[in-house]
């Protein structure tokens, strides 16, 4: 529909943000609002409480390498979702030492394969995000996110019906995970 208002008109005819550009969909995700929420209310930090807990199967800890631990997503976004985690707390990768961040890699890659091993997945996610901003979960303690993904696996089940669907349960995904390392 044509808008009367010149202000916003553009050198080439059109009307800024309105039949220039396309329009945009928002998926809201409000379970997620909990957990984010909740984050930064918890006393230290997450990584450091469930690392020192004393019961690994408990805290999901699936392995503990010399310099870092792999540890499953609580609120995974896909079965085998994992994270690789520096024993030390640090906040920056590149603050995190040579020694620690190449082991976090190499356990990112063994990953790699253990999860295309388990899930024959068509893909997998790895990631990190460094600060707030950037979408970290815990801020204060970096992690490299490392997951399986199928195409066309993300549906509408998880925005219309505020429910994730994960084929296998965390302790399902704990053993079949533990057995490989």
């Amino acid at each position: 529909m044509p808008h009367s208002c010149h202000c916003l008109a553009t050198p080439f005819g059109g009307l800024r943000g309105f039949d220039t550009l396309p329009v945009m969909d928002y998926l809201w995700t409000p379970w997620r609002y909990s957990y984010v929420s909740s984050v930064d209310k918890t006393e230290g930090c997450i990584f450091c409480q469930l690392l020192n807990s004393g019961d690994d199967r408990k805290a999901l800890i699936v392995h503990r390498a010399e310099l870092n631990f792999v540890i499953l997503n609580a609120f995974p976004y896909t079965s085998g979702h994992v994270m690789v985690v520096p024993y030390e707390h640090i906040d920056r990768l590149n603050l995190l030492p040579k020694a620690a961040a190449n082991e976090m890699m190499e356990l990112t890659r063994r990953l790699e394969d253990i999860l295309t091993q388990l899930y024959g997945p068509d893909g997998v996610n790895l990631g990190m995000n460094i600060g707030k901003a950037a979408g970290a979960g815990v801020a204060g303690h970096i992690h490299m996110h490392v997951l399986p993904r199928w195409v066309a696996d993300a549906n509408f089940m998880t925005v219309v019906g505020e429910t994730r669907v994960l084929p296998e349960s965390l302790d399902e995904t704990y053993h079949r995970l533990k057995s490989k390392f």
